[in-house]
């Protein structure tokens, strides 16, 4: 009873949020993660008779999980439609269905108008097809938890008919994600001491923002396997995030899972690159911030004995600690992402910088630890030669050609050019930068996330902020201002080159 389940519905209710539609290729690479790289135990995939290409995708899992032994844990969602759901699961290759039935009276008689006696036939004449066919059942009680509040003899009645059914778990979702925890815990806790024979899965909602409370209170009460979706992707607000869920299982009920939390990061951002939606930079454990601290008292605290850690460590989720800059910083802050980049300051000079780095805090600038070394060299009233410079370049874009760039790059005394077409017109100054790269044997940063601002309500003459994030070694950003969007990312791509050799010379 240690031991907790997870059953991971991104490819299904995750594909439910709105705007998102994933391709067959995409489905099966997050399907391969999420089984063989992140290790949950089941995912389901598909929901029956969407579409062909929900089909297509489905055989395609279904053929790669059977090739490796992990065709028990791929689940697709069926309805009580006689056999129509059955036969596309069994076309598709799929043992395992899990059959979509009403959870509270007022499901069953307004959209379905039929009698509790009617539904469970419909029900058993699915069960015992799909048997005959060797694929095991799962059943959704739709719409449970307000089942529970407005019907329970419904529910009652469903559960003890159901028992008697060849059927696996019995999931129990809050549909409307209307629940709070006392109720998540009463509910759950009423199923699992009535039935203790059961096998019961809890689908939680986020309406209310309580979706990780009510799991937390459903795993208090006995539930040991939860539905979640990588990033909280699903209908309206989402499910309970893959990640959340195992933090919470984890640290604070001491439960056991078999999910590799190191790699809880690493699926979160293929998720968000398929699905285009962007993970919020305050979203618990796999935010861009939520291991940034701000405040010059936290980073003197953790500098002297992690005073402000908690059992969140970032290392558990492959990432790393670090000290934002601006207003708030402190010396520590600046102590800490100056040592990040192998500067040492005396005294007095990492004042000047801490109080320059406040003042632009102050003015709302954006404060990086990549600006931290021309912040040293203006404080110092140096200057640092741009070592990089690109010289020229000339852009074309014409319908029915391939984009093309030439770029004229200067680095230290030397003048190289080339000229290369690509699949945009960034893409092909890039090519070309690379290609200069190569002959001078200079190492060259992967670009990991590209992001284009302007100004609310802009026009089109409005000035773009392109922010590039690249990895050499490490993750860094550059950023660029032009009225043009290219333009603006080739400001950011040449500062990212100084950067680097800056980097190389320290």
């Amino acid at each position: 009873m240690n031991e907790l389940t997870i059953m991971d519905t991104t490819l299904r209710d995750g594909e439910q949020t709105s705007g998102v539609s994933f391709t067959e290729s995409e489905k099966l690479n997050m399907a391969k993660a999420l089984l063989d790289v992140v290790k949950v135990d089941r995912i389901e995939i598909a929901s029956a008779r969407v579409s062909e290409g929900e089909f297509e995708a489905a055989r395609s899992i279904i053929h790669w999980a059977e090739s490796v032994g992990r065709l028990h844990q791929v689940e697709i969602l069926g309805f009580v439609d006689g056999k129509t759901s059955i036969d596309w699961i069994h076309a598709a290759g799929g043992q395992v269905l899990n059959l979509l039935c009403k959870g509270s009276y007022r499901h069953l008689s307004e959209q379905l108008r039929k009698t509790h006696k009617e539904h469970i036939a419909d029900i058993r004449r699915s069960v015992d097809y799909a048997t005959s066919l060797g694929i095991k059942v799962n059943i959704y009680l739709e719409d449970w938890s307000n089942g529970m509040r407005t019907s329970r003899d419904y529910v009652h009645f469903m559960m003890s008919n159901l028992l008697r059914l060849n059927i696996g778990a019995i999931m129990l979702p809050d549909t409307l994600g209307v629940l709070n925890p006392d109720e998540a815990c009463d509910f759950c806790r009423e199923m699992v001491e009535t039935y203790p024979a059961a096998t019961l899965d809890f689908h939680a909602h986020n309406d209310y923002d309580l979706a990780i409370a009510n799991v937390y209170a459903a795993l208090k009460a006995g539930i040991r396997c939860i539905h979640t979706t990588v990033n909280g992707l699903g209908e309206r607000a989402g499910n309970a995030p893959l990640s959340s869920v195992i933090a919470v299982a984890k640290d604070k009920l001491g439960l056991d899972v078999n999910v590799e939390e190191t790699k809880l990061n690493r699926i979160s951002k293929l998720v968000e690159s398929f699905s285009g939606v962007r993970i919020p930079g305050n979203k618990p454990v796999i935010g861009e911030f939520v291991f940034t601290q701000c405040s010059g008292v936290h980073a003197d605290g953790d500098n002297k004995a992690q005073l402000y850690c908690n059992d969140l460590l970032p290392e558990r989720f492959g990432r790393i600690r670090s000290y934002a800059l601006g207003k708030t910083s402190g010396k520590a802050n600046i102590k800490a992402n100056l040592a990040e980049l192998g500067i040492e300051l005396r005294p007095e000079n990492l004042k000047k910088v801490t109080e320059r780095v406040i003042a632009l805090g102050d003015h709302k600038e954006t404060v990086t630890v990549e600006d931290l070394p021309y912040i040293v060299a203006d404080v110092l009233q140096e200057s640092i030669e741009q070592k990089i410079v690109i010289t020229n370049y000339s852009l074309s874009h014409a319908k029915g050609l391939r984009p093309a760039a030439s770029v004229s790059l200067t680095i230290g005394e030397r003048r190289f050019e080339a000229a290369e077409s690509g699949d945009g017109q960034y893409d092909a100054f890039m090519k070309a930068v690379r290609s200069i790269y190569r002959r001078v044997n200079k190492q060259f940063p992967t670009l990991i996330d590209y992001s284009v601002t302007i100004p609310p309500g802009g026009k089109t003459d409005a000035l773009v902020e392109t922010v590039i994030t690249w990895r050499l070694n490490r993750e860094f950003k550059t950023r660029g201002l032009a009225s043009d969007q290219t333009g603006a990312a080739i400001i950011a791509t040449e500062r990212m080159l100084n950067l680097i050799e800056i980097r190389e010379e320290l």
